[in-house]
């Protein structure tokens, strides 16, 4: 490999660096699937668990899931996605 290229690579990972680093909302590209367990960013209540089982994906947006000694519900994925 040239010195060039190896100039130009480093670049490329510099400038790429700098726009994650800079991106006020990054990009997470984690998948979902049912049955995953996912840690629950606002808590649902004072004794509620802070995990919860998805069991199906309602919309593009949104899970049904159960939580630990509260049930079922709806979870927007901004409740457990990075």
């Amino acid at each position: 490999m040239s010195l060039q290229t190896i100039d130009r690579v480093a670049q490329s990972a510099t400038a790429l660096k700098s726009a994650i680093a800079s991106s006020p909302n990054p990009v997470c590209h984690i998948t979902y699937t049912r049955d995953t367990w996912v840690k629950l960013l606002p808590t649902l209540g004072e004794y509620a668990f802070d995990e919860a089982k998805l069991l199906c994906q309602e919309s593009p947006n949104t899970w049904v899931a159960w939580v630990p000694d509260l049930g079922e519900v709806i979870l927007d994925r901004s409740h457990f996605y990075c």
